[in-house]
């Protein structure tokens, strides 16, 4: 792997020094394709336009999230911005690199989950766009469309991970590939309204097989907290090596949504049947306590109360959305029923 690893960097250089007048668009593509963003951004966004795809987009965001997980302690990938140091390949012929605060990611390398989540989220959006478009104009001109944004995003997403040291170009390629894959096949088992019991038993599957498989891989005499030292020693700016970033943040983040989603749908089982223009409101409202939601700051030590809290805040993310707006929205739009 070393030639391949040597490569990467030299792309990644390639490619800092050739765009670096666009930092910024790099930079907030790799803030889109953010795992995070696909439970913030997209997950309501899609559900206010169609219920279906809205229950979709979280449920393929917290399995593919998870699955990455899982291959990242398998496959044991290396990340850019601290292989260069560790490798000690690079000491007479320094690559001329930056790293960014979006670089200090601790978790392994391969496969990017920043491209296998979009990968597999985003799918769900422009197939349910494209046969939408289909069905009503007959042409499949427009309904391509959405396929063509879909390869767009995925490039712009994958070589942003590349500009900012996060990812070797082919731990980018397979998390694209894999998220495409997971898009496909998870978009076709969508658990619309299956019953609370459902989503209590999948949130722990998720929470406790990750946590049985990481105490297997321990008492086997694996490190899974490689990667985590390796963060710290190589990271530019300490600040930059965040918990939130941790293997065991994103998975009480799957685990918390899938729960949510299971109380949303218990709580109001089928939810409201809004207009557009109180759905857009929705949408607006939403958004604003998600963005609250997301930026209330959470006490970092002990660690096992950061991550209690990680989930509930994740778990909190679907009621805001399915329950607690649309209902508030309700309140003030229904008209009054006359006597």
């Amino acid at each position: 792997m070393e030639a391949v690893y040597t490569h990467g960097v030299w792309v990644a250089e390639a490619l800092q020094t050739e765009t670096r007048r666009y930092e910024d668009f790099w930079l907030f593509a790799t803030h889109l394709g953010d795992p995070k963003a696909a439970f913030l951004l997209v997950f309501p966004l899609a559900f206010y336009l169609h219920r279906r795809s809205g229950v979709a987009v979280l449920w393929v965001s917290a399995l593919s999230e998870w699955l990455n997980l899982v291959f990242k302690w398998i496959l044991f990938g290396q990340r850019p911005y601290w292989w260069i140091g560790e490798s000690q390949l690079f000491v007479k012929n320094a690559p001329k690199v930056e790293q960014f605060q979006s670089s200090c990611e601790t978790g392994p390398g391969s496969p990017s989950g920043h491209a296998m989540v979009t990968g597999a989220v985003w799918w769900v959006v422009v197939s349910a766009l494209a046969s939408f478009l289909h069905s009503r104009t007959g042409s499949k001109v427009l309904a391509a469309i959405p396929y063509l944004f879909y390869t767009l995003l995925l490039v712009v997403v994958g070589l942003s991970r590349i500009f900012i040291l996060a990812h070797f170009p082919h731990q980018v390629i397979g998390g694209t590939i894999t998220g495409v894959i997971l898009g496909v096949l998870l978009n076709r088992t969508v658990p619309e309204s299956r019953h609370l019991w459902f989503f209590l038993c999948s949130s722990m599957a998720l929470l406790f097989g990750a946590l049985l498989m990481y105490a297997g891989l321990e008492n086997l005499g694996i490190d899974l907290s490689w990667s985590i030292s390796l963060a710290k020693r190589w990271c530019l700016k300490s600040e930059w090596v965040r918990l939130e970033t941790a293997p065991f943040s994103s998975l009480n983040r799957d685990a918390g949504s899938l729960l949510g989603l299971g109380l949303a749908q218990y709580w109001k089982p089928g939810g409201w049947d809004l207009p557009w223009i109180p759905r857009t409101l929705c949408l607006a409202l939403a958004s604003m306590a998600l963005f609250h939601i997301s930026r209330f700051p959470l006490p970092t030590v002990p660690a096992l109360l950061f991550y209690s809290l990680f989930f509930l805040k994740y778990t909190i993310v679907p009621q805001v959305v399915m329950v607690v707006v649309p209902g508030f929205v309700h309140l003030l739009t229904a008209k009054p029923k006359k006597d």
